[in-house]
């Protein structure tokens, strides 16, 4: 206050100064034809007050300004700190599975603040979990509208039009997310899996080399080596059925290339040959594929191939070559044994077939073919104990192929397995009971369930 009275002071004693050294007047004239006479310093003081008033109205503006926005930022912060704590309890009661509880608080924040990005996404998501994909599909593009670039809501999006069958759109979606991070996993797996299940084999194709070249797991890499692979087949396939005979084999040879132990691009490159009339090419194919792989199925397809050319001493000599290779082989023994019985060559079927009969494992058919052998020679006692037997084992198998992973029985061969998707994993087994250690990998396809026989 001392301060101010100073101040004060010293300008009345500048004006009053200034009044001495100043002793004319100043004409102002104003509207109206007013004129006034004005002294200098009285001049000096009104116009000293007009900036004082200008200062202190500026001033008092600035002032109310700040106050609204500091009301606003306050309003704006309980209404933040509001939201947050409604989205806590939502998220929470979620995790807990209250369902309903969860709904009701998102859509709570959903009216206070209707921009909430992750709100409408979860409660989308929560729609989703409850097959009403038409809300969930509008609550995330929605969310799509107020954050275009927002990769968990485009997947979402993606994932809302793939379950409700609006593939395009879904694929559409995905490239969405791609066009923002080209090496994002997620999106590409989603899409992947999406154009495997249309059997657009040549786009999965181009984006299954974007997914083996990224940076995966020992695992991961193992399982999307295997989907890679059995896209290649598939390809294969597509261009041999469109007459394109050069790119099938392509196909067919690469996926050979990349693994010699991969058995469906020899049995399509073996079908080719065979429909371009090489038969004795496709044998001989079929014939190394065996050495290499060991696999029983090409054994049955080469036993097909060499009755059909009226050949079976060729298939007799394939067999009695694996059984020499490896003479525990049951599986092997059983098979030249009913390869035998059914070329009409009964003592060797016998023969082979007999001194299996007391093996653990069990074998339903090895039973009704010794039966009816002991039929043909007349020793029905005998065939009788043996059809006793076959009937004792009431669990009977499909033969000749199973799928391990999902436990399905067929009698087509097929190069993907009709149930799980899964590609190269019929196995060729006449012994009851038996199980593959081969185990399920990491994201096994359950998309489209078509025959690939």
């Amino acid at each position: 206050m001392r301060v101010f009275i100073f101040f004060l002071l010293v300008l009345l004693g500048i004006v009053g100064y200034l009044a001495i050294l100043n002793q004319g007047s100043v004409t102002l004239h104003l509207p109206a034809g007013i004129v006034l006479d004005l002294p200098i310093v009285a001049y000096l003081l009104l116009s000293m007050a007009f900036g004082g008033i200008l200062v202190i109205l500026g001033v008092g503006i600035k002032e109310t300004k700040n106050l609204f926005l500091n009301w606003r930022y306050s309003r704006k912060q309980k209404k933040e700190e509001k939201v947050q704590e409604l989205y806590t309890e939502a998220v929470n009661a979620f995790l807990a599975k209250r369902q309903q509880d969860a709904m009701a608080l998102f859509q709570k924040i959903i009216g206070i603040s209707p921009g909430h990005v992750n709100s409408l996404l979860r409660l989308g998501n929560i729609y989703r979990g409850e097959k009403n994909y038409g809300e969930a599909i509008r609550l995330h593009r929605k969310a799509k509208a107020l954050e275009e670039n927002n990769r968990e809501v485009l997947l979402a999006l993606g994932r809302d039009y793939e379950l409700a069958g609006r593939y395009e759109e879904a694929i559409f979606s995905m490239r969405d997310v791609l066009r923002l991070d080209g090496t994002n996993l997620t999106a590409l797996f989603q899409q992947r899996d999406l154009l495997i299940s249309l059997e657009r084999w040549e786009e999965a194709h181009e984006l299954q080399e974007k997914i083996v070249s990224c940076s995966l797991s020992e695992s991961d890499h193992k399982r999307e080596r295997l989907v890679f692979l059995g896209i290649k087949y598939e390809l294969g396939k597509l261009y041999s059925k469109e007459g394109q005979g050069e790119k099938a084999r392509r196909f067919f040879k690469g996926a050979i290339k990349i693994d010699r132990s991969f058995l469906p691009p020899y049995m399509g490159l073996g079908e080719l040959l065979l429909g371009e009339g090489k038969h004795q090419n496709a044998a001989e194919l079929l014939e190394k594929a065996f050495e290499l792989t060991g696999n029983i199925i090409l054994l049955h397809r080469l036993e097909r191939l060499y009755l059909d050319l009226n050949s079976p001493e060729q298939i007799i000599r394939i067999y009695q070559e694996a059984v020499q290779r490896d003479p525990e082989n049951k599986v092997i023994r059983f098979y030249m044994g009913k390869l035998y019985y059914r070329l009409e060559m009964i003592d060797d079927a016998f023969d082979t077939i007999a001194e299996m009969e007391n093996t653990e494992e069990r074998f339903p058919d090895l039973h009704k073919i010794l039966g009816n052998i002991y039929v043909r020679r007349g020793q029905l006692d005998l065939a009788v104990e043996e059809f006793k037997k076959a009937l004792n084992l009431k669990k009977m198998v499909v033969i000749p192929y199973y799928c391990p992973l999902c436990d399905f029985h067929t009698t087509e061969w097929a190069g993907r397995c009709q149930r799980c998707g899964e590609w190269n994993t019929y196995i060729a087994t006449p012994i009851l009971n038996q199980r593959s250690k081969v185990q399920p990998g990491k994201g096994t396809l359950k998309l489209s369930r078509v025959s690939f026989n």
